[in-house]
């Protein structure tokens, strides 16, 4: 359960630093903060809509869910990003005068269910959230016909279920996740790890699916492994027999699925042995500061490897970077900006857009509807294009980003739109991995949702 924790749901062990509590007031003036966020105008405003259109809606205020793990975590990453959306969004006059107020779920991991019947009980909408067993309620918020504006997936009957929205680049159910990365290593950058490829796993039913799903991609795009490995999911003390047997097997190329943290001590293992792989890919789980502090001089000396997925990187001094930077200082001084707070911040984007075209009539109909017809959403520039379309192909364009004894830097892997590369065309799947739930599996249809 801790490896689906931190790796599953991308939760990555970071310590989170800001409050469970999320804030629902700003704190300066809407004439002192810009309405605007990068190339999108007037995120949110003043007005006068009126009605009791929804369940959570009413004249002053619109209740939207936030789910978490961070009660098993203590990563606070969601409960920030919410916290400084609406903060920022309520100083702004909130949703054509409606402030928004985000009700944090804590999952603890196991507790999804419960929080979902909460969540139906009082939410609008769930946005920019996410748990590592998502799963376990995804049969409640299809029952309640709840929308979900997820910052991440980890199950696959969440993945591919009705009435959600992944409004950042990520995996989509039925595409191969990291195609486009895989193909670029072994066909690009390291040809020569291509047929040398290892897998270590965390040993847990919901890390083997991403596993062999990763196994699928791996030998699409050309690979061939030689080593395919699991580790308990308590983790290990002592790395040496799996550092042993990567060397042994002559593995160029390693891919590996858990907590960073124990990445690390195999990567210190591997160092000490004088051993390095062409190269690591980490997962961008470990795209953190705590990661690099952990494998300190490994860092440099092991060529650690991530895909962001189409997302900009957050050392980017892009200006729509440099003004999400600015409103964390303000509204959450204390919280680290992760890829998950980008994620959350592009699905809090696409809810507020999409709730603010509905007017006075904001039902979940009209979010849904609204929501789904962006089929090149950016986030205002934070993300490569996205269609949001249900069914459409997930974007092709990644990002690679690699750590130095400097931090992290991009990697040179072929950028051809800005900051991403994006000529490689996505792939589907072949294998069976399990199904999304839908609103007939619940006995609804789309027709139900008001």
């Amino acid at each position: 359960m801790v490896v689906v924790a931190f790796a599953a749901a991308g939760c990555g062990g970071r310590d989170g630093s800001g409050s469970e509590e999320t804030g629902t007031e700003g704190t300066a003036s809407s004439s002192s903060v810009s309405s605007s966020f990068g190339d999108l105008t007037d995120v949110c405003k003043k007005g006068a809509a009126k009605g009791a259109t929804a369940q959570g809606v009413s004249d002053s205020e619109i209740q939207v869910g936030v789910l978490s793990d961070v009660g098993f975590t203590k990563n606070a990453e969601f409960v920030d990003a919410a916290k400084v959306f609406t903060s920022w969004c309520n100083d702004n006059g909130g949703i054509n005068g409606r402030k928004i107020v985000a009700n944090t779920h804590d999952t603890k991991l196991m507790a999804v269910r419960q929080q979902m019947s909460e969540a139906c009980k009082q939410d609008f909408a769930l946005v920019g959230g996410g748990a590592a067993l998502d799963g376990l309620g995804t049969k409640e918020r299809l029952s309640c016909l709840l929308p979900n504006f997820p910052a991440q997936v980890a199950q696959m009957s969440e993945l591919g279920a009705d009435l959600s929205v992944q409004a950042s680049p990520s995996q989509v159910f039925g595409y191969l996740p990291y195609y486009q990365f895989r193909e670029w290593l072994l066909k690009d950058a390291y040809p020569q790890s291509a047929n040398a490829i290892g897998i270590i796993n965390g040993d847990s039913p919901v890390t083997k699916v991403l596993g062999d799903i990763q196994t699928e991609t791996v030998k699409a795009a050309g690979g061939t492994f030689v080593y395919n490995d699991l580790y308990p999911a308590a983790g290990v003390s002592d790395w040496t027999p799996y550092a042993q047997a990567i060397k042994n097997k002559g593995v160029k190329g390693l891919i590996f699925f858990g907590q960073y943290n124990q990445l690390a001590k195999l990567e210190s293992v591997l160092t000490s042995m004088n051993y390095k792989p062409d190269w690591i890919d980490a997962n961008n789980n470990a795209y953190s500061q705590a990661f690099l502090d952990l494998i300190g001089s490994s860092a440099a000396k092991q060529n650690n490897l991530v895909d962001l997925g189409g997302v900009l990187p957050i050392e980017s001094t892009e200006p729509v970077m440099n003004q999400l930077k600015e409103l964390y200082k303000k509204y959450a001084p204390g919280a680290t900006i992760t890829l998950p707070s980008l994620r959350a911040f592009s699905s809090w984007l696409v809810f507020a857009k999409s709730a603010a075209s509905c007017g006075d009539n904001l039902t979940r109909s009209c979010l849904m509807s609204a929501a789904t017809k962006e089929t090149q959403w950016t986030a205002g520039g934070l993300q490569a294009p996205q269609n949001l379309t249900p069914g459409a192909a997930p974007s092709p364009c990644f990002n690679v980003e690699k750590t130095t004894a400097n931090g992290w830097e991009p990697a040179d892997f072929g950028a051809d739109q800005g900051a991403y590369r994006c000529n490689i065309p996505v792939k589907k799947w072949t294998g069976q991995y399990g199904n999304g739930m839908k609103l007939t599996d619940v006995g609804k249809s789309m027709s139900d949702v008001q």
